[in-house]
């Protein structure tokens, strides 16, 4: 995902020619005590070998040899709502541009204002995923990795999601419909049983749950940090720096955290 630019080059040369120069022109004067000499010396070295230096560097920016391409993907939370998505995959979001990648978040509340004549019926939370793993498979095919949070109830816009995708991760925040009325501090569990919401997944329509995430976590064991810290040492080992990242990762086994 990065490379060094010419400029980057050029700067890197100087400052270890000058450093070097500086070594080379102090050793002279010791053995020989002319410090003219030991100057001219180091003046000669310091041309030579920066421009040594700038084409050695380039030359091995051309060379594949050693370099390790780190795989774009989508990393898909679902759940049921108040499950713990925005926040351990916002934690999870955090963590990986710590490490300097190349990531983006999409969360199903900042997406849907996008299309806001997108309602809650089947068929239109439907169309909703499907957009949403639409615009994460864009993403993810100009090089980006993507960290998606929907409650995506149903295992059919989940399937078109990883479908289009060509590296697709889905982790399951696993809990219960009593856990998350617990954590649910808005009330929107409260409003669905009260009938000011239709159709809301774990009250009047039933949460699909995967049948094969590659990471399935137990939300009501763990801290969201624990949760989060657990995801990312998966993806470090699995994904990131695994010995074979060429492979599609849809087809990584399922873990258990």
């Amino acid at each position: 995902m990065q490379y060094e630019t010419k400029s980057r080059s050029i700067y890197k040369a100087i400052s270890w020619r000058t450093l070097a120069t500086m070594t080379t022109a102090i050793i002279v004067f010791i053995f020989t005590g002319a410090i003219t000499l030991a100057i001219t010396i180091g003046f000669l070295e310091v041309f030579a070998k920066m421009g040594l230096y700038f084409f050695h560097e380039r030359l091995w920016q051309k060379i594949s040899f050693g370099k390790k391409e780190i795989p774009s993907f989508v990393l898909w939370f679902t759940g049921l709502p108040a499950s713990g998505k925005k926040e351990i995959s916002g934690l999870v979001y955090r963590k990986l541009l710590e490490d300097k990648l190349k990531v983006e978040r999409l969360d199903s509340r900042d997406v849907r204002p996008l299309f806001p004549e997108t309602g809650f019926s089947t068929p239109e939370v439907h169309r909703h995923v499907k957009r949403s793993g639409h615009l994460a498979s864009m993403l993810e095919k100009n090089g980006i990795i993507v960290v998606a949070s929907f409650v995506s109830p149903y295992r059919e816009g989940r399937g078109f999601a990883r479908e289009v995708s060509k590296n697709f991760i889905e982790v399951y925040l696993k809990t219960t419909v009593e856990a998350c009325e617990k954590r649910d501090h808005q009330g929107h569990y409260q409003k669905a049983r009260a009938g000011e919401f239709q159709n809301f997944p774990g009250i009047h329509v039933d949460y699909e749950e995967p049948l094969a995430a590659e990471i399935v976590i137990d939300v009501d064991t763990l801290t969201s940090e624990e949760a989060a810290d657990q995801i990312v040492r998966y993806l470090n080992k699995s994904v990131i720096y695994a010995k074979d990242s060429s492979r599609k990762l849809a087809t990584a086994p399922a873990a258990s955290l």
